[in-house]
Parts: C-alpha cells; sequence; structure tokens
C-alpha cells in the first residue's frame, strides 16, 4: 500500500458512529486558511516600494489568483468530487504552501514573476481547489441543513481575511521594527510568506486528515429523504456536472452568482475612499482615516457574519426566496446608499453593512441551491465550473467603479455625488441578478441519470437510517476518542476566528 493511497476516497469512508459535526472544523481549517487572499492590502505597498512597481503591476498578483481559483475550480471540479475530500484537500494544501514558498522566493530574489507563478498561479490553483472541496461532503452529511453546513465552511474563507490582516501586521513589525506610518521592507513580507507557508500546510493538513465521507446508506437519525421531494424547488434526483451545464438553471444561477458579486465587489473595492469621500465637505471630511480603516474591517465582519446567518436561514424560507432578499432588497439598499446615503455616516454603514452581508450569504448559499436543483451525485464540480462568474465578476466589478470615478478623479478627492452613477449602476446589475433567479426552475428530468447509477444519493424511496453515536472512527475508545478530537478541532479554528473578531470590532469601534 503507497502512502498516497491514504488519500483515496475509499480510505475516507467513516465507520459507523462517525460524529459528523467533525466535517465543519475540517472544513473550516482550509477555507480560514485560503481566505488569507483577502488581506493582500497589508502588504500591497511594502511590494510597491521593494519591486519599485505600481500598484497595478503589484495588484495583479491578487486578479491572477482570483482567475486562476475560478479557473481550476471548474477544471478539478469532477477530479474532486470523484477522488474525495482528503485527496483534494491535500492537493489544496500543498499548492497554496507551495505559492506563499514560490512567491518568497520571488520577494527575496527581486523577481516579480515569480510572485506571479507562485501566489497567482499556484496558490489560485490551491485555492480553487481548496474552496470547492468541502462543499459535495458538507452537503452529504448534512442533507437536513445543506445551508447551514455550507454557510459554516464558507464563512471561514470571509473570516480568513479578518484573521491573517491583523496577524499579518503583527508579524511584520516582528520582522522589521519601524515606526507606524512606514511600510514594512520587503524581506519581512518574504518572510511573512514563509511563516503563512508552514503555518497554512500544517492546518489544512489536520482539515485533510480530519475530513471522512458517509457511507452509501448513511443518513442522519431523523432525516426521511421522501420530505425532501414535497418541497417544489428541492429535487431527490442526480444531475452529472456535463448534463448540469447544459441546462437553463446553471446559466441563470450564472448570472445570478455574477450580479450579486459585482455588486458586491462595487463597495469591497472602493469602501475607504468611497467613506472618506461621501461625507467630504471642501478639503475636509467627517470620517478619518482610522475610521475608514474601521468602515473595511466592519464589512468583512458583515461580509463574514452574512455567509452563516443568510445561508442558515435559506433551510427554512428556500434558496429561490432567500436571492429574491439578496438582490431585491440589495438593489433598494443600493439606491438609497446612492441617493441619500450621505446623510449620515450611521446610515451609511448599516446600508453598506447589510449589502456586504448579502454578498458573502450569496456566496454561502449557492451550493445549497445547486444541491437543491441538481442533487449531491457531482456538486462540487457543478460548483466549480459556477464559480467562473466569481472570476468574471472579479474583473467586471472594479471595472465598472474604476471606470466611472476615473471620469470625475481620483478617489480619496471625490464627493459623494461622483459616486452615484456608478453604485445605480450596481442597482441595474443586481435588478438582472433579480430576474434571472425569479426565472429558475425544476431541472427537466431529460437531465437526470438513470436510477441505479448514482451510489449515494438520497432519493424518495430510501428509507429513514438512524445515526449512531459519535465517533472519530479510530479511537479504540470511541466516546472519549469522539469527544477530545471534536473539542480539539473545534478550537483549532474557532480560536483564530475569535481573534480576527476580536481585533476587527476593536479596529471599527473608531467609526462611532
Amino acid at each position: 500500500m503507497s502512502v498516497l493511497s491514504l488519500l483515496d476516497r475509499e480510505r475516507t469512508i467513516a465507520t459507523p458512529g462517525f460524529n459528523r459535526w467533525l466535517i465543519p472544523p475540517a472544513a473550516l481549517a482550509v477555507h480560514l486558511c485560503i481566505g488569507q487572499v483577502y488581506a493582500t492590502s497589508v502588504y500591497k505597498t511594502s511590494l510597491v516600494e521593494h519591486f519599485d512597481s505600481s500598484l497595478t503591476a503589484v495588484g495583479l498578483i491578487f486578479s491572477i489568483a482570483i482567475v486562476v481559483l475560478g479557473l481550476s475550480a471548474a477544471t478539478f471540479g469532477t477530479w474532486v468530487d470523484t477522488g474525495g475530500p482528503r485527496r483534494a484537500m491535500v492537493a489544496s494544501a500543498v499548492c497554496w504552501s507551495t505559492g506563499f514558498f514560490v512567491g518568497a522566493a520571488g520577494i527575496f530574489t527581486d523577481q516579480l514573476w515569480l510572485v506571479y507563478l507562485g501566489y497567482g498561479v499556484i496558490g489560485g490553483i490551491g485555492l480553487g481547489i481548496g474552496y470547492i472541496s468541502p462543499v459535495s461532503t458538507l452537503i452529504k452529511w448534512f442533507p437536513d441543513r445543506p445551508g447551514l453546513a455550507t454557510g459554516m465552511a464558507i464563512m471561514g474563507f470571509g473570516g480568513g481575511a479578518m484573521v491573517a490582516s491583523p496577524l499579518s501586521t503583527r508579524l511584520l513589525q516582528v520582522f522589521d521594527p519601524r515606526d507606524g506610518n512606514e511600510a514594512a521592507s520587503g524581506d519581512a513580507v518574504g518572510q511573512l510568506f514563509l511563516t503563512f507557508g508552514v503555518v497554512y500546510l500544517v492546518v489544512m493538513l489536520f482539515g485533510a486528515w480530519l475530513v471522512r465521507v458517509p457511507a452509501d446508506d448513511w443518513r442522519p437519525a431523523g432525516f426521511d429523504p421522501s420530505t425532501v421531494k414535497q418541497k417544489a424547488m428541492v429535487t431527490t434526483e442526480s444531475v452529472s456536472a456535463n448534463n448540469a451545464v447544459r441546462t437553463p438553471q446553471f446559466w441563470l444561477l450564472w448570472i445570478v452568482l455574477f450580479c450579486n458579486v459585482t455588486a458586491g465587489i462595487g463597495i469591497l473595492e472602493q469602501a475607504g475612499p468611497m467613506i472618506t469621500d461621501f461625507f467630504r465637505e471642501g478639503e475636509t471630511t467627517a470620517v478619518a482615516g482610522s475610521a475608514a480603516a474601521g468602515f473595511v474591517g466592519l464589512l468583512s465582519l458583515c461580509n463574514m457574519a452574512g455567509r452563516f446567518v443568510w445561508s442558515s436561514a435559506s433551510d427554512r424560507i428556500g434558496r429561490k426566496n432567500i436571492y429574491v432578499l439578496y438582490l431585491g432588497l440589495g438593489a433598494l439598499l443600493y439606491a438609497t446608499l446612492a441617493l441619500g446615503g450621505s446623510g449620515s455616516v450611521v446610515l451609511f454603514v448599516v446600508l453598506a453593512g447589510a449589502i456586504l452581508s448579502f454578498y458573502g450569504g450569496g456566496f454561502a448559499t449557492i451550493p445549497a441551491y445547486l444541491r437543491d436543483l441538481f442533487g449531491t451525485y457531482q456538486v462540487g464540480a457543478i460548483h466549480g465550473r459556477l464559480l467562473m462568474a466569481w472570476s468574471a465578476a472579479g474583473v467586471a466589478g472594479p471595472l465598472i467603479i474604476n471606470g466611472f470615478l476615473d471620469a470625475r478623479g481620483e478617489p480619496g478627492a471625490l464627493t459623494a455625488a461622483d459616486y452615484r452613477p456608478a453604485l445605480l449602476t450596481m442597482v441595474g446589475v443586481l435588478v438582472v441578478g433579480f430576474v434571472a433567479n425569479l426565472l429558475v426552475r425544476p431541472v427537466s428530468e431529460r437531465f437526470h441519470e438513470p436510477h441505479g447509477n448514482v451510489k449515494g444519493e438520497p432519493t424518495a424511496h430510501d428509507s429513514p437510517a438512524v445515526e449512531q453515536p459519535a465517533t472519530d472512527g479510530d479511537s479504540a475508545d470511541v466516546t472519549a476518542g469522539s469527544s477530545v478530537l471534536l473539542v480539539v478541532a473545534w478550537l483549532v479554528v474557532s480560536v483564530p476566528l475569535l481573534y480576527g473578531v476580536v481585533q476587527t470590532v476593536r479596529t471599527a469601534s473608531a467609526l462611532f
């Protein structure tokens, strides 16, 4: 038996009694690490000075990573589903950490192209595989609450930046003690990359070791698959990834995700300068730089909270209805922000925070929406292909906002009126997504897989099974072993997450 065979799906099938609540921390271990991609602004100025380059050239590192994320998720989606989550999570850990190591080499040798290759391309592949790897597994462990399950995991991606941002700032001070107004040296950023490469590798491999897949005949206690069929928009059938992309439902959801992400990026892209400009009078502004930084942190918190709260709520009110909220109410809030947001700092913060909570909620709910329409058979692969909408939105959102603002002047020296055309354009984008969501209907039977060809997919004819007592599946003392492992697993992910929340709240307090 080779070492690599330990990563096979067959080697990760849970024994009777495995505690399914070990799966969310396994997923969070991956998502908290790869969520660091949203914290690149911490050392962006340092890299500009180190490479004697432009903001655009250094910003391309992030853009490459996000584009490759979508491409790798689409390319490797089926491989992730067929090979199982452990193999995919290990591959993600290796690529993500290697990206940091190669990026560090680029910094130490003054080769920006190596940072593009490392963090952007290799790391981007790790991002894509890591983002989708826990999704189908979580949904199979939580068929009774798929929105809650995916919300917990994808919440970690939003929370990853909240952990990485203050931690990066602190580590850079350790590696390069300096005055608070000075950017850290490039070598300090290189040391930061090496540190993150090692830490993230360990944490992500812990998640990969922890993860299991349920046996084909496993069901949660009290869960009856026949009740699923009673919901009009939820199927008990199976649709392959190749068939899914041939359905109008897939492309309608592509538009829905694209519009929701584009609108969210519209605020994220210019959050700091936007709040100072909205409350500018002449040469002065009512919102200081420290308060603007607090606003950015608060948006991160809203983004993370929305991923869990709204996705969990979708289990009760339905996926289609929750997107009516994201897109319909989101459009109204965007219009209010554009036309009346400059009247009060509190109103501006509340409106922007709600919009960003819908942005995060849209990311977390889409896997459950896909499960409802296409079944769990290849939902990871389908999700991977749909994430190309994220890559497209990552390009379109900044282009729309920057295109309008460039015609008006420089961010940081504008007024609320200068932002209105861009914000009202985002209202139109959300309305397009709103209409696309209304057009979603159940998938036609002609796209369903024949019965008997799919393993592990609950059907309306299955009888409910009984969930066994909790165990980690490997320990001789199953009850004690499972309890200890459960506590350790949740501590590994909750302690850094709590650190990020506390640091974000401290920073955001400057707003008030």
